[in-house]
């Protein structure tokens, strides 16, 4: 297998989450917020299911409570991201989902007393100053940018915890438990909520399938797979790729306008998410020895 093949399967990826901000947008405009995540994560657990239901019978119990708390986070986030993708840009979502490369290793301080470079802080700086530029832009909501900034920190504390607990049990097993919390969670709020309706038009299947399949079940097994088969630096400089991909199917297929305001704030938000990245890589790989000896 070529060396380049695990970190472009891994840009694909990538690109797949940039594009999904665009038919999601669109699916939740017109069907339930709730119902939608429930049917995705059905979608997940469902296809992953035949792979990982052998791995999942042999999980201890303390891989079961790593994949349950991992879940409860990632059901957090997705929840977030969504309601705010409702309120706002396609790339303002896109860019603002990207900060969990500077909040990761904060919170691997204020977890864990990991200490944080200067880049880190650095980047922390130019993040909000973009932030706050990219709120101002034309299609921008306040709600709707702090939403997704919410999803960001969700998917921070889902990263460290990981990274802290889990890496010793079976990649396809913990995966599995994470979608399937996340659709109980989901089913739970949309049966409370009234929310209990499948769609009936064409454009939010086709949402559902893509989100389901492609960037939720099999975009987080060939990330596993990557990640496993690469550094973690390099990983986490393609992941931000997923910012600049959003950004570009919101400019193709809906004609987003940010005017020079708005792309001013996606680029110096994206220079502070470059910085931090090395340092996020290099928080990770210190927490990994700390809790092997947990």
């Amino acid at each position: 297998m070529p060396r380049a093949a695990p970190l472009l399967a891994l840009v694909a990826v990538t690109a797949i989450w940039g594009y999904t901000f665009v038919p999601v947008q669109e699916a939740v405009a017109v069907y339930p917020l709730f119902a939608f995540l429930a049917v995705r994560f059905a979608i997940s657990t469902a296809a992953l299911a035949p792979f990982a239901l052998g791995a999942l019978r042999a999980l201890p119990p303390a891989g079961w409570a790593a994949g349950l708390g991992a879940g409860g986070l990632l059901a957090t986030a997705y929840g977030l991201q969504t309601a705010g993708l409702e309120l706002t840009t396609v790339t303002s979502t896109g860019f603002i989902t990207g900060l969990y490369v500077v909040f990761t290793p904060i919170l691997a301080l204020l977890a864990f007393r990991t200490p944080v470079p200067s880049s880190v802080w650095i980047g922390v700086v130019l993040s909000l100053a973009g932030l706050l530029l990219l709120s101002g832009a034309p299609g921008g909501s306040w709600l709707g940018n702090g939403l997704v900034l919410g999803n960001a920190v969700a998917q921070s504390l889902q990263i460290v915890a990981m990274e802290r607990f889990a890496p010793r049990y079976d990649a396809r097993a913990l995966t599995l438990l994470q979608m399937a919390v996340a659709f109980v969670s989901f089913a739970v709020i949309a049966l409370f909520v009234g929310q209990v309706e499948l769609p009936d038009d064409g454009a939010t299947w086709y949402a559902l399938v893509v989100t389901g399949v492609f960037a939720g079940a099999l975009g987080y097994l060939v990330a596993t797979w990557v990640q496993s088969r690469t550094t973690a630096a390099r990983a986490a400089l393609v992941f931000t790729l997923e910012a600049p991909f959003a950004a570009l199917f919101g400019v193709l297929l809906l004609s987003e306008r940010l005017g020079w305001l708005g792309w001013t704030g996606c680029v110096v938000m994206l220079a502070g998410i470059v910085l931090a990245e090395p340092a996020a890589a290099s928080v990770l790989r210190r927490l990994v020895p700390a809790r092997r000896d947990a």
